[in-house]
């Protein structure tokens, strides 16, 4: 019962599920046979009882008093749309308001907040089954506002002094990388007090990767991974419940814009500064070209303004766009660099290829895009993030080492050089040192013959919310 969850309610009763008609803007019914999107709520947690529910249009259930209707008419979420759950252990719920009115399923297929009295757990107009439809969010806002502060601060201090440390710069240093890009979120700004639900102590764990960065000789791209109210609604970009705000809201994105102008002036001067990135992943989808083409400008005269050698990173959006978009954006003159991030997943193209057809897309189709890029009149060429891992169900050790091999030779030609998601991760194929200390990965195969090009490391991934998400 994170934030992001969906749910759906059936009463028990009637035998229909609540729904929101048209996804909102209405008197909200009991009366669906079969559940879709009008039927499915996503919850905002108010703590561990109490919860706000979100429609398919982004509305809001409401109830203003005792005795009305429930509607779907709230653009955004107080005390008149929290409702407190009481759960039994077989899933069934009752749904209550502040002042201990139960809601029920009418006789006349709405939903009021009139049920007489406290409701047992027999078939009573008041008793709805719970269905959890998904429970897919799982980043920094679910883990903050799961646990709540205190406990959160707690889990995530002790998370951030293990799970990367010097060590970890010293096996970077003798295994030949020279840079780490470093995700952060844009509540590092405001630490050591961050914004509810977030919590500090990511402002620290940054300045220490600076630090042992600086020990060893390795340079560092800082990332914006997460912008104010979520630029993809994915849960690294810390979305509360999967929507996508930020470029909606003119506010998010001159928030996001202070947050670079405060890294832009802490690090500037830090001899293991290499880039900031200003944007992490933009959602085709969801994030028009002109805002965010208009807020990379913007971007990048705030990070001339305080260092005029730092390379301006540009994130390619994810999903349906050509990065040819950024190349013919004019978004910058000196040290300009755009963003690619290579996948042989999370797209049914790549569901039943053999290990052979993986590795020939990464010489044919990558190989043939790197080069263009390459040739192109405008920034540099960096592929952010790939991995050792695919869609192969069966991929002996062999096969691992040769897919590795052709994505390095492919990589190691783009004129900004590579990183890695990532440097440690709990599914093995996708953490970087598993992959070298295992032989799946091996970087002397790799190497190409412009020994010049750099080779970058990526070195936070799913799990690591030291530096900042996830």
């Amino acid at each position: 019962m994170l934030d992001g969850t969906e749910v759906q309610f059936k009463s028990v009763t009637l035998k229909k599920y609540v729904s929101a008609d048209d996804g909102g803007g209405g008197v909200v019914t009991v009366d669906r046979d079969n559940p879709l999107a009008w039927e499915t709520f996503r919850l905002w947690r108010v703590s561990e009882s109490a919860f706000q529910f979100r429609t398919s249009s982004g509305q809001f259930l409401t109830c203003d008093q005792d005795g009305g209707s429930i509607t779907a008419t709230a653009r955004s979420p107080s005390s008149t749309e929290t409702f407190y759950l009481e759960r039994s252990n077989d899933n069934r719920v009752h749904i209550k308001l502040k002042s201990g009115t139960y809601l029920q399923a009418s006789n006349s297929n709405q939903l009021t907040a009139d049920y007489p009295g406290k409701p047992g757990w027999d078939e009573n107009g008041a008793t709805f089954e719970l269905i959890i439809v998904s429970n897919d969010l799982h980043g920094d806002y679910q883990i903050a506002n799961g646990y709540g502060h205190d406990k959160a601060a707690e889990v995530l201090k002790k998370h951030r002094n293990s799970f990367i440390t010097v060590e970890d710069f010293d096996f970077l240093y003798r295994h030949g990388m020279n840079t780490v890009r470093i995700p952060v979120g844009w509540w590092i700004a405001y630490d050591p007090e961050p914004p509810p639900p977030f919590v500090g102590g990511t402002l620290e764990a940054l300045d220490n990767a600076f630090s042992w960065a600086q020990t060893f000789g390795i340079k560092c791209i800082i990332d914006l991974h997460a912008a104010p109210e979520s630029q993809n609604g994915m849960e690294h970009s810390a979305s509360r419940d999967g929507t996508t705000g930020w470029p909606n809201s003119p506010d998010s994105i001159s928030q996001t814009l202070n947050v670079i102008d405060f890294l832009a002036s802490r690090y500037s001067n830090h001899p293991s500064l290499l880039g900031i990135e200003l944007l992490n992943e933009p959602s085709a989808a969801s994030v028009p070209l002109d805002t965010l083409v208009s807020y990379y400008k913007q971007g990048y005269k705030i990070v001339r303004k305080h260092s005029s050698t730092a390379y301006v990173i540009f994130c390619q959006r994810i999903g349906s766009a050509d990065p040819m978009e950024l190349y013919q954006a004019n978004l910058g003159t000196e040290n300009t660099v755009v963003d690619l991030h290579y996948y042989n997943l999370f797209d049914s193209y790549f569901s039943n290829m053999t290990s052979l057809e993986n590795i020939q897309y990464i010489y044919k189709a990558r190989q043939t895009q790197v080069q263009a890029l390459n040739s192109a009149n405008g920034p540099l060429v960096f592929i952010g993030e790939w991995v050792n891992e695919w869609d192969v169900t069966e991929g002996s050790l062999y096969d691992y080492q040769e897919f590795g091999r052709a994505q390095l030779d492919v990589y190691n030609a783009a004129s900004f050089g590579w990183t890695y998601w990532t440097l440690k991760n709990d599914r093995v194929h996708w953490d970087f040192e598993w992959n070298v200390r295992n032989n799946y990965l091996q970087l002397q195969l790799g190497r190409s013959s412009a020994m010049c090009l750099p080779n970058f490391l990526h070195v936070l991934g799913c799990l690591c919310v030291c530096w900042v998400l996830l």
